[in-house]
């Protein structure tokens, strides 16, 4: 077998859940069915907590460099224009309080690099025809223009999107209904001053037919549109995937309904993305694994596609890394894998669901031609405009859904992986909570936490009065034991490579903390704690 992980798909969930799998031990081959790097950008926002879980991966300075970090929107609501930026969010237990607009096509070529770095190119022009579990193992057939082969692996990851073929081969049933609404993508350059090229900050016009965005990150001419229409008559079933061109009349349209006077000089690129909502039944059925789009599918209210995606495969990566390496030592999958593998279903999925309803929610107030929402958009929105400011200005109410949309707020609290020792750690996160970042004090001067944690494996972070102190070598490389000397205490806590707490006790305990790595995927000799 000379490879552990094959992913299925170079998307943005995809190359960062080869990056993670590699990044904690595994063998990887990643496979892309298109012959090309390049395809025009569908998602053009980065949430705070996907930054953080690129981190680790060494990746975030390299993403934000092609980023920007201080955006600001212009939103026209009827004949009112209100200002809002985009950062400066009181999100003190982050690094990232704010949202950074980049291309989803930049953020591949930050993750593509990387994996280059590392030894691992994309397969280009190579497509999966079946695969299969075995039961102790996996297989795939692949097929490219040097021919056909069939592999042997250990772990089968489906990012290949909306029309999944890991998803049809693991017999995976789905959840979901099209919207009644289309998106419809353009690179435009225009004329009027309201979308000049050279202004700075997206503009966002609200109309009873619906929202329309402009971009200031076009990639084949200044600006890039997005607006939403009543989709049209015929089933298209190519969903959330780039359809046929929009004529240069309807796009014009669009932005004048919307309400803004901007004419279309050139229209490099256009597209019609047919949308749909829904969920995959399971994220996993033996070896074979799904993520991102292939697992569930959202409208593009609030940004959440890329950002779920790559979150999703910090969580596999991780955890089919781990029990790549056990696996590899000849200890065979046994009854700590299955927890291990299984956790993944049980925390993404169900994180996934609550993001479906909110996504819904969104997307219904943005987009739908119901009476209820136009009127909300084009006689409520108005009047209420003069308030938008006072609330935008409030804060605590706007970091609180900022945390809400980039799930920071998300937890594995019921998870098997998140386990309570005694006695319990007060005043800490409880286990399946985010860690948040904090200064912290270990040798010399003060550092923020986040930044120490920054890179693969388990951190174990002990108080500083703790009675038994951990060894600082332990025999596994994949735990790394800290002493904060600025925490007053006995206890530890125990973060998992995606910044979740996997446990936490308010003694060291070696037993509880041995038994929780065995969970993890890491077996460690109470013994050697000691």
């Amino acid at each position: 077998m000379t490879v552990d992980v094959l992913v299925v798909g170079a998307g943005p969930t995809g190359l960062t859940l080869a990056l993670a799998a590699h990044d904690h031990g595994a063998r990887v081959r990643l496979v892309e069915r298109r012959p090309e790097f390049f395809r025009p950008s569908r998602a053009l926002i980065l949430h705070p907590r996907t930054l953080e879980v690129l981190r680790p991966l060494g990746l975030a300075d390299a993403v934000l460099e092609r980023a920007d970090t201080a955006p600001s929107a212009e939103l026209r609501l009827g004949s009112r224009v209100v200002e809002a930026g985009l950062s400066g969010f009181a999100l003190p237990e982050t690094a990232f309080p704010y949202l950074a607009l980049v291309r989803q096509t930049d953020v591949e070529g930050v993750l593509t690099r990387a994996l280059a770095d590392r030894g691992v190119r994309v397969e280009r022009g190579t497509e999966l025809v079946v695969a299969r579990d075995g039961g102790h193992e996996a297989s795939a057939v692949l097929r490219s223009p040097r021919g056909t082969e069939e592999i042997g692996c250990r772990f089968v990851a489906g990012c290949d999107g909306p029309a999944s073929t890991v998803r049809a081969c693991a017999g995976i049933g789905w959840q979901g209904r099209p919207y009644a609404v289309e998106v419809v993508l353009a690179d435009l350059d225009l004329a009027d001053a309201a979308g000049a090229p050279g202004s700075s900050g997206a503009r966002v016009f609200a109309g009873r037919d619906g929202l329309a965005f402009l971009f200031p990150l076009g990639e084949q001419a200044d600006w890039r549109l997005l607006a939403t229409r009543a989709a049209p008559p015929g089933g298209a079933r190519n969903f959330g995937q780039p359809g046929p061109a929009v004529p240069q009349a309807d796009l014009q349209r669009l932005l004048s309904d919307a309400g803004t006077e901007a004419d279309i000089e050139r229209v490099a690129w256009s597209a019609r993305v047919p949308l749909r909502c829904g969920l995959a039944h399971r994220f996993r059925r033996g070896r074979l694994f799904l993520a991102g789009d292939a697992a569930h599918n959202y409208s593009p209210a609030t940004g959440q596609g890329m950002n779920a995606g790559i979150q999703d495969a910090v969580n596999l990566g991780w955890k089919l890394g781990f029990a790549a390496a056990r696996d590899g030592d000849g200890a065979g999958a046994g009854p700590d894998d299955a927890v291990l593998l299984d956790s993944y279903d049980a925390e993404r999925r169900a994180a996934a669901q609550r993001r479906l309803a909110l996504t819904h929610t969104a997307f219904w107030a943005e987009a739908s031609t119901g009476r209820i929402p136009s009127w909300l958009r084009g006689v409520a929105a108005p009047w209420a405009a003069p308030a938008v400011p006072v609330l935008l200005n409030r804060s605590r109410l706007v970091a609180e859904g900022v945390r809400v949309l980039s799930q920071l707020r998300v937890n594995y609290r019921h998870s098997p992986l998140s386990v309570q020792g005694t006695p319990r750690l007060r005043g800490a996160p409880r286990p399946g909570d985010r860690l948040p970042d904090a200064t912290v004090v270990t040798t010399g001067a003060p550092r923020r936490l986040h930044g120490l944690l920054a890179g693969p494996g388990v951190h174990v972070l002990l108080q500083r009065d703790a009675e038994r102190p951990l060894p600082e070598a332990l025999p596994d490389a994949r735990v790394t034991v800290l002493r904060l000397a600025n925490s007053p205490g006995r206890g530890l806590v125990a973060v998992r490579p995606d910044g979740h707490v996997g446990y936490q006790c308010g003694a060291t305990d070696p037993a509880g903390l041995a038994g929780w790595l065995a969970l993890a995927g890491v077996p460690v000799s109470p013994h050697a704690l000691v």
